[in-house]
């Protein structure tokens, strides 16, 4: 059972950056997708960004030019760099992750979830 543990998470002011981290218990070379959703209190989970390959990534249009995600397959770790953010990003993270090869895009199916970490961000 692959177990996925997310850090980084934290308060930041309007305009700030953070970047969060997804530890994994597995090799993650083998992960064909990868991604990071988000909740925000009261709202559905929506996808954030996903990564296939180094070159081949997909956001959320309200974070596009903001977040960055990547992947150090070395270090089993999946990233999030959050730049300029914005009080309505402020919500829990999941990382997320899945082994089949098919279609990987922002808001992918998954099998494989951590428990979160939460992102808040003040005006």
């Amino acid at each position: 059972q692959v177990q996925l543990v997310e850090s980084g998470g934290g308060s930041v002011q309007d305009g700030g950056s953070l970047r969060l981290s997804c530890a994994a218990s597995e090799n993650t070379y083998s992960m064909s997708c990868m991604g990071w959703f988000r909740q925000a209190t009261g709202k559905e989970r929506e996808g954030v960004a996903a990564i296939r390959s180094a070159s081949t990534t997909s956001y959320a249009d309200s974070v596009k030019g903001r977040f960055t995600i990547s992947r150090d397959n070395g270090k089993n770790t999946l990233y999030l760099q959050m730049t300029n953010l914005k009080p309505e990003d402020t919500a829990t993270y999941y990382c997320a992750a899945r082994y089949p090869s098919y279609g990987c895009y922002v808001g992918s199916p998954m099998d494989y979830w951590g428990k979160g970490t939460l992102v808040t961000i003040s005006s």
